[in-house]
């Protein structure tokens, strides 16, 4: 990666699978003051690289970033070259990211506030629509190392509170369906993340989840993938690992391609 990189660039990565590993290395009383921090960010000290860098295992590239990308940052990333670490400082740190009007994490309640450990999530097993969608997001956008465990529903909330995870996608918790709308549709909101592309892809799952297949034309495509992935695969986080990059192409096309379009004879109607 080059030496420096543009918010513009981090956030076109953000919401891939190829999207570096984001350190926020904001001094721990700035980090400590926040609520919020840019999507999939872990906080880790500037000083000490060599004391986290194995956590994140071999041949990662990694985005560092302050507050205003200078020192902090510049500090972070000469420790981490010296270890050999592929790495960008965010040119303007978070506040040039911000002044984009790219969305940050709000933090909430059970995720551990710099990710110091992945968070831990439990839902229903068996699932369809909103229990891997909701999954694709956190991996993508809040936690990239979150862990899932998917049981009999009359277990989820016992095993929540046994092994203190996060419970969604079940009556009576945050992370579920409130009115009409979907556990997805929550967590944007929970998680502060409003976008266009993420409404749109919230549309399409609502849709696909609620048998509501008129919300967008794509829900009866989406709801067809999905249940057939879960004829196909008996074990559930073999199933959510088919359908992460299914969700990877729809969040690609609601924000880069939905105007494309694609017609016979070859050449026809193509941009």
């Amino acid at each position: 990666m080059p030496r420096t990189i543009s918010a513009a660039a981090l956030a076109r990565l953000i919401g891939s699978p190829g999207s570096p590993v984001i350190i926020d290395v904001r001094r721990d009383t700035a980090f400590q003051q926040a609520t919020s921090r840019i999507p999939t960010a872990h906080w880790r000290s500037h000083l000490s690289p060599e004391t986290w860098l194995g956590a994140f295992g071999p041949g990662r590239s990694f985005v560092v970033y302050c507050v205003h990308g200078h020192n902090v940052s510049e500090i972070a990333a000469a420790k981490m070259r010296s270890l050999g670490v592929d790495v960008s400082v965010l040119e303007g740190g978070i506040e040039a990211y911000v002044a984009l009007g790219e969305p940050v994490v709000a933090d909430v309640q059970g995720i551990p506030k710099g990710l110091e450990v992945p968070s831990v999530w439990v839902t229903r097993q068996r699932p369809k629509v909103d229990r891997v969608a909701c999954p694709w997001l956190i991996r993508r956008f809040v936690d990239p190392f979150a862990v899932f465990h998917y049981v009999a529903p009359e277990w989820v909330r016992d095993v929540a509170d046994e092994i203190g995870a996060i419970p969604f996608d079940v009556d009576g918790v945050v992370y579920s369906h409130r009115g009409e709308t979907c556990s997805f549709d929550t967590m944007l909101d929970e998680f502060g993340l409003d976008t266009p592309a993420l409404r749109k892809v919230a549309r399409i799952v609502r849709g696909a989840d609620t048998a509501r297949l008129d919300l967008e034309p794509q829900a009866a495509g989406m709801l067809a993938i999905l249940l057939g992935l879960s004829a196909m695969e008996a074990d559930d986080l073999k199933q959510l690992d088919l359908a992460l990059p299914v969700f990877d192409a729809l969040y690609a096309w609601c924000r880069y391609a939905a105007s494309e379009t694609h017609n016979w004879p070859a050449g026809a109607n193509r941009r």
